[in-house]
């Protein structure tokens, strides 16, 4: 059912027509670039679910049977996603084992990630995201060394991307809050710490798990706005003004005053 949503969305995105979705752009923008950069054209109406696609080269955005293409491969990335991390709370190899095999045979994981869905490019980044964080704690002994800087540079980007897929991506930023609160109160009562360090280690905190996703997420944003610049569906949902702006709008370079 979904897919006649995030598919036409995608096509909107490669025809550059403007619309409207309480959903943040970031997974609709990544199906529409796969579609495009596989071959499709961006003209399957997407009217109703069970529509034969047929002559439609959609396999880009789709992952069908064993074809591991976008939200497929996104979605079998969980699979190591989970092994790490797992492996790197435990330090138990069984244990990694285990969940990576749990999620292989997860009936509900291999659906979602066979569809035009943005459930298997919310899970990317929301596990990405764990992963990230729990090899920056890995690496505590080893404050502002390369991987150090790496791993909390990427927990960033990923709670950017699990945002810009959808607002429930904001949980893991609250796990991930609670993380860095937890880790700073340890460093706080760490009396062999100088004030400046500590405060070195909360400014890198503030740039990497703040700065960093606000700033992605706000790019964001402005490819969407850049990208759909034709008339659309959504036209009526904001003010004259920016319509105005819309190419094929009836308001279209006409002065609109404050």
């Amino acid at each position: 059912w979904d897919e006649t949503h995030f598919g036409k969305m995608g096509s909107y995105y490669i025809n550059r027509t403007f619309f409207f979705d309480v959903h943040p752009p970031l997974g609709k923008m990544l199906i529409g670039l796969a579609g495009y950069l596989s071959g499709y054209d961006g003209t399957f109406p997407f009217q109703k679910p069970g529509d034969r696609y047929e002559h439609h080269n959609y396999m880009g955005m789709r992952g069908v049977r064993l074809c591991s293409l976008f939200c497929a491969f996104l979605g079998s990335c969980l699979v190591p996603f989970a092994y790490l991390t797992v492996l790197e709370l435990s330090k138990s190899l069984p244990a990694a084992l285990l969940a990576a095999f749990i999620l292989i045979f997860d009936t509900g994981c291999i659906t979602l990630s066979q569809y035009i869905l943005l459930d298997p490019i919310l899970m990317f980044f929301l596990m990405g995201a764990v992963l990230s964080m729990v090899k920056c704690n890995t690496c505590a002994d080893r404050p502002f060394s390369t991987s150090w800087w790496f791993w909390l540079s990427m927990t960033g980007v990923n709670l950017a991307g699990a945002t810009g897929v959808k607002f429930v991506g904001l949980f893991v930023v609250l796990l991930v809050g609670l993380n860095t609160i937890c880790d700073l109160w340890d460093l706080l009562g760490n009396l062999s710490l100088s004030l400046v360090m500590f405060g070195k280690h909360l400014l890198a905190r503030v740039l990497c798990l703040i700065v960093l996703p606000l700033a992605l997420y706000t790019a964001m944003f402005a490819v969407h706005f850049a990208v759909l610049n034709k008339s659309g569906p959504g036209d009526g949902f904001f003010s004259s003004a920016f319509q105005s702006q819309l190419i094929g709008n009836n308001l279209h370079n006409v002065s609109v005053p404050e």
